[in-house]
């Protein structure tokens, strides 16, 4: 029994270490930007994208191993959580020519990531 409770501690320190290290660059990405808010999305195996949208308008993302963690991160930035990336949410992303030309190299049978 002792074993079971020392992994489940160990574990837990585990994810705290991570989330912590999640919060304090989603609390760069904020400062950088004005402010943030963010929405988690589930990636399968992969784990958990953090979905962040500053007040700018910049965006990028972080990959957590998993949900637990992705949200004690969002929890311990203070980060506004969106349930989902609406309409709303996503108009406030500003993308440049890159992100434009990507899309539409790939909509149109370009190159999927041409070099600038």
């Amino acid at each position: 029994m002792a074993d079971t409770e020392e992994t489940a501690a160990a574990a837990d320190k585990k994810q705290d270490r991570r989330a912590a290290k999640l919060a304090k660059q989603i609390g760069a990405f904020a400062k950088q930007h004005g402010g943030a808010e963010g929405q988690l999305a589930h990636i399968g195996q992969a784990g958990t994208r953090i979905v962040l949208v500053g007040t700018d308008g910049g965006w990028g993302d972080l990959v957590a191993p998993e949900y637990g963690t992705a949200k004690l991160a969002a929890e311990k930035a203070g980060l506004t959580l969106h349930e989902e990336f609406d309409g709303e949410f996503a108009a406030r992303v500003k993308t440049g020519p890159y992100e434009w030309s990507r899309m539409a190299g790939m909509q149109l049978g370009g190159t999927p990531n041409p070099v600038s």
